[in-house]
């Protein structure tokens, strides 16, 4: 009798080669980004049904972040970059993040002098 292995490929494991080939390829964004900047350090949230978040902060201040289809890929995904994951984006990770003008324009809106509202 032939020993048997169950393998569990259900969408958004790690053992599903769908799963696999999306984390390599968030990965290998990963890795230029940490390129373009220094290095990097990360912090993966879950988002709900659309998945995870995987927030990036490089050396230099810049930032980003990219969307994963599940938390299990995230995961995987900033394994494989190689970088330092955070639990939650506060203290001195958060402060790391450099922001410029496009962003407090974007993210203030009318609170410090944006487009009226009227």
């Amino acid at each position: 009798m032939a020993d048997t292995q169950q393998i569990d490929e259900t969408p958004g494991t790690a053992q599903d080669p769908k799963a696999e080939r999306a984390a390599a390829k968030l990965a290998r964004r990963i890795t230029a980004f940490s390129k373009a900047h220094g290095g990097t350090e990360a912090q993966v949230a879950y988002i709900g049904e659309r998945g995870a978040r995987i927030v990036l902060v490089g050396e230099d201040g810049g930032w980003g972040d990219l969307v994963a289809t599940s938390h299990e890929i995230a995961e995987s995904a900033v394994k494989k970059a190689g970088v330092t994951v955070h639990e939650a984006f506060d203290g001195e990770f958060a402060a790391k993040v450099r922001t410029g003008p496009y962003e407090w324009k974007r993210m203030a809106g009318i609170q410090v002098g944006g487009p009226s509202n009227g």
